[in-house]
């Protein structure tokens, strides 16, 4: 730099100079450039009124660090980003939700069937991610609860952490499943629907339940003694192709309670395929993860297409009085995990924030299941537990399934002007409460579940297209829910269990 700096002088007059003239000139010209260097990485200038005097340099010098800190700033904010897998999440869903506005009906930019055709691709990333989670679902939870029974320790704690994991589940189903029916009948919000008062007689229902699209048909009845030899499965091979995920759950327990009844030496190859098929699983699962924000920013960015704001602000009332639910029974959850579990709300929600925007987005349980059991190991539940409680959780704890679904039940029959008795509603409860233990945690299950509950009441299911319409969104906010459920069950077993990595 300083020979480019005495570059520019006039080297035409060097011949007169004398040689230490020139010397001298470049001397000052090497320092004068050094100071440069210098001075373009602090704000102080050099103490020379002849500098101080330039202010070309200083604002040079500051421009250039405004430029520095912006940089810096940026890079931070990427790397943070980057790091955290609830921040790329929370980004996909906020663009997805405003790209959902945007090529919605309402806004009239696109077409309705080039929305239609957009639509199927921006949902492609997500269908790509539950189709990867389905791949290994069954191989993850069979040998998470093999591995979970067989390090859980002798049958007295087996006994123990199955007696209080049924317990739970149970109480706090029935408790959600009562405050929905609570809400349903406080806030009544069927009664004032615009449209819809007069019940299913109205000219602009249909009546049957055919007429409407895409409405599951009601579950067949099933007595009680066959409904629970239906929970055997009889034939592992079909549950396994069909996807039932309640006999996979049975039979890892049978074959997992059975290991502990074996010697070491004699189960140790078995347990060490069912370790390797878990990391198997889990790392499969860790690829998935990569597609997760692109996954949130299709699925949200479709559901918003498909509904618009006009469909959410006309049955308000209904999706009002579920997210109240809703979010009682979450601060439930978390009163439950700062009194018995001594876990404050804010670190709960930093182990588990990401893990809860996942299943919002993905509006399933079972997929989120492997970051549901790394946020129950960021809550101090010891391995074995983790992989024992959550996989029973995410198949049998349906505690916000069952509060939509009796605020659905009490919808319907107040759009219809049907109004049940105490004692109708007490049945609604129990069978709810029976339903929702043991419904598949994959989206859309608790719709035929909702319309057998309602037939067999007595109740006209013609209102059903108001809740096909809003099923996917409450579907989601239930599905967080539940995994909330599912991590405030672990952290109260956790007393149970020994972490076989502590203990050695």
């Amino acid at each position: 730099m300083a020979y480019s700096l005495a570059s520019k002088m006039n080297y035409c007059q060097l011949p007169a100079l004398s040689a230490s003239a020139v010397r001298a000139r470049l001397c000052w010209s090497f320092l004068f450039a050094s100071h440069i260097r210098r001075n373009a990485h602090s704000r102080t200038c050099w103490p020379c009124p002849a500098t101080r005097s330039r202010e070309g340099p200083t604002m040079a010098a500051d421009t250039q660090d405004t430029t520095m800190r912006i940089s810096q700033q940026r890079f931070k904010l990427r790397v943070w980003i980057t790091s955290r897998l609830w921040a790329q999440v929370m980004l996909g869903m906020v663009l997805g939700f405003g790209l959902g506005l945007l090529l919605s009906e309402s806004a009239g930019l696109i077409l309705p069937e080039t929305a239609e055709v957009v639509g199927h691709w921006l949902a492609l990333p997500g269908r790509i991610f539950l189709a990867l989670i389905a791949m290994v679902l069954v191989p993850l939870i069979f040998s998470s609860i093999v591995k979970g029974l067989s390090g859980a320790g002798s049958g007295d704690e087996l006994r123990s952490v199955g007696l209080r994991l049924a317990a739970f589940i149970l109480a706090t189903t029935t408790v959600a499943a009562t405050i929905g029916v609570a809400l349903a009948q406080w806030l009544r919000p069927g009664v004032g629907l615009a449209g819809f008062s007069q019940g299913p007689s109205a000219p602009s229902l249909p009546s049957q339940t055919g007429d409407i699209p895409d409405l599951p048909a009601p579950a067949p009845q099933v007595s009680v003694p066959d409904m629970i030899v239906q929970i055997l499965p009889t034939n592992p091979t079909a549950s396994i192709v069909q996807g039932d995920m309640l006999a996979i759950v049975v039979l890892a327990l049978l074959v997992g309670v059975s290991v502990t009844q074996l010697q070491p030496g004699r189960a140790q190859p078995f347990l060490a395929l069912m370790d390797a098929l878990l990391s198997i699983s889990m790392n499969i699962v860790k690829w998935a993860m990569f597609l997760a924000p692109f996954a949130v920013f299709g699925l949200m960015a479709q559901l918003v297409m498909r509904m618009g704001f006009e469909t959410m602000i006309g049955i308000s009332g209904y999706v009002g009085t579920v997210l109240l639910g809703l979010a009682v029974l979450l601060c439930l959850y978390l009163l439950i995990a700062i009194l018995f579990a001594r876990i404050t709300p804010l670190r709960f929600v930093q182990a588990a924030g990401s893990n809860l925007l996942l299943a919002f987005s993905t509006s399933s349980s079972s997929a989120v299941m492997p970051v549901t059991i790394q946020s129950a190991r960021e809550l101090g539940v010891p391995e074995n537990i983790a992989n024992l409680v959550v996989p029973l959780g995410a198949t049998m704890n349906m505690a916000g399934t069952a509060l939509y679904q009796a605020v659905a039940i009490l919808f319907l029959a107040q759009l219809a002007a049907v109004e049940l008795t105490s004692v109708q509603i007490a049945v609604v409860v129990g069978t709810l409460v029976a339903s929702s233990i043991g419904a598949p945690g994959t989206p859309g299950v608790s719709i035929a579940i909702l319309v057998s509950v309602a037939t067999n009441m007595g109740i006209p299911v013609a209102g059903m297209v108001i809740i096909l319409g809003v099923d996917r969104l409450l579907d989601m906010c239930r599905t967080a829910v539940n995994v909330t459920g599912d991590l405030v069950a672990a952290v109260l077993l956790r007393s149970v269990g020994r972490d076989p990595a502590q203990s050695a």
